[in-house]
């Protein structure tokens, strides 16, 4: 084989190699892989993770606002115990409280070992804040306590709740409807004492005239 030849067949094989390299390389890492979410992240220790920590507001939500709003996060629990969710606190001393997964108030949310929890959402359960101060777009301190390992704070986002937030907003009870006093009671009354007053007067009046014609005769 002359030099030329194996020239080119080393460089085919070598090209042959590369291709197959490169190729494993974009599927294994693209960079689409690569963009990590701007939500909170925090953890406690090395088997308590909490991820995408967002503070949800109402969708008409702007600017700096005060009123109610719900937290949302994904707590994974990597240890051999369960963990309990205590309490959540947004910006100084809002409190949530807590309901289950069908929507009933409960106390505490536990977190199964191995397992997770996402708070918020539709059928999720959920962690409701009465009225915090917050700012649509910016930041703010999100605190959370665990029965056996503690606490930990983190500044999250505030959202409104549209787009991939809809479903995870708070969601205001309508004002009670009062029912009015019925118009026709009042009158209901005073019609039927009418009614009644001609009634009897019609059944008394002809007994006097008939006592008297009685009586008349008899006197003849």
């Amino acid at each position: 084989m002359s030099r030329s030849l194996r020239r080119g067949a080393i460089a085919a094989l070598v090209l042959a190699a590369i291709v197959p390299l490169s190729a494993c390389a974009a599927g294994n890492s693209p960079d689409t892989l690569q963009i990590k979410p701007d939500n909170a992240a925090t953890h406690l220790g090395d088997h308590l993770k909490l991820n995408n920590i967002v503070v949800v507001t109402k969708a008409d939500a702007v600017g700096d606002q005060t009123g109610p709003a719900n937290v949302s996060v994904n707590i994974a629990n990597n240890g051999t115990t369960p963990e309990t969710l205590q309490s959540v606190t947004v910006g100084e001393g809002s409190a949530a409280t807590f309901t289950d997964a069908k929507g009933a108030p409960v106390t505490e949310i536990v977190i199964p070992a191995g397992g997770a929890v996402l708070l918020g959402g539709q059928g999720q359960p959920a962690a409701h804040v009465a009225s915090a101060k917050t700012t649509v777009g910016g930041f703010v301190p999100v605190a959370f306590a665990f029965a056996q390992s503690g606490k930990v704070t983190t500044q999250a986002q505030v959202s409104p709740a549209t787009g991939l937030y809809a479903s995870y907003g708070p969601t205001v009870a309508p004002a009670p409807v009062v029912p009015s006093a019925p118009a026709s009671a009042p009158a209901s009354a005073p019609a039927s004492g009418a009614a009644s007053a001609p009634a009897s007067a019609p059944a008394s009046a002809p007994a006097s005239p008939s006592g008297s014609a009685s009586g008349a005769p008899a006197a003849h």
